[in-house]
């Protein structure tokens, strides 16, 4: 596995990030200790040996990413003073399908009448496979992980969940594809041998979206993985190639839990006390 190594020094760090082809984190050293952090376990052996390797014979070579040229740059911007009105910590699962997915009585007793599958049933499968996984993912609070429901970004469109702790941030995206088979590859998905959906390959954009925000308003760098969670289906294949995005069933988000060394406990809240304001999204 052949990894690119980046070197990002900002805010007083100076660090070696290995990164997939497609620009993914997947592991940093601390050039000032030698320390090395391994982002994603499957590919433990080759961040160890690459950033060994760079530490070791050729540091200096790898082009540090652009660093801050004026005063102002070299700390994060501010928030406002959050409100009740800003603060997300207060949206329940599927926040944002709520209103689209309860039309008025008389609208829904004409289609049932007229068995015409409409955009309200969409919506409300998607509200219910939100709530069920929002449910899961709240009773990761007690192994010290903070949950955030529906941010809404730019554009009319919203992050399902945000799961911060101490193994990381993880955007998750829901999908309730109840009584279907789903195969996931490398950047597509398929429903019951359907036409390939772009889950995987938006889910990557989403993590990058996400991390853009928070390590603007933290300082810090702020690794977010993507990961996709399918509600009620009956199979579920994810071919052995596709490591880039985390693929679970509903009720296997509990395998997040044990994840650390990430995030120090003083960044979980800072992380969680950005991603919570309703500003901070406004243009991401």
């Amino acid at each position: 596995m052949e990894l690119k190594v980046t070197r990002w020094k900002r805010y007083g760090h100076d660090r070696l990030y290995a990164n997939l082809s497609d620009g993914t984190a997947v592991g940093w050293a601390d050039v000032k200790t030698g320390d090395i952090t391994v982002l994603v376990a499957a590919y433990r052996d080759d961040v160890i040996a690459v950033l060994t390797d760079h530490l070791r014979n050729n540091p200096e070579p790898v082009p540090p990413q652009k660093a801050p040229r004026t005063p102002e740059d070299a700390a994060p911007p501010l928030l406002p003073l959050l409100t009740a009105a800003d603060d997300l910590s207060a949206n329940l699962p599927g926040e944002s399908l709520r209103d689209k997915a309860g039309p008025g009585l008389i609208k829904r007793v004409v289609s049932q009448l007229l068995r015409r599958p409409t955009e309200w049933d969409s919506w409300r499968k998607g509200l219910a496979g939100e709530q069920r996984v929002g449910a899961e993912l709240n009773r990761l609070a007690r192994q010290g992980w903070r949950v955030l429901h529906s941010i809404p970004l730019a554009d009319k469109v919203d992050v399902d969940h945000l799961l911060i702790g101490p193994g990381g941030v993880f955007s998750i995206n829901t999908k309730h594809h109840h009584r279907r088979a789903v195969w996931v590859g490398d950047d597509s998905v398929k429903v019951d041998h359907g036409k390939p959906e772009p889950y995987a390959r938006k889910s990557r954009a989403e993590a990058k979206r996400v991390a853009r925000v928070l390590e603007r308003y933290c300082g810090f760098p702020v690794p977010v993985e993507p990961v996709l969670v399918f509600v009620g289906v009956t199979d579920l294949k994810v071919v052995a190639t596709q490591l880039s995005v985390r693929v679970y069933r509903e009720r296997e988000v509990a395998a997040l839990a044990p994840l650390s060394g990430v995030l120090t406990a003083e960044q979980v809240e800072q992380v969680y006390s950005v991603a919570r304001h309703r500003q901070a999204w406004k243009r991401a």
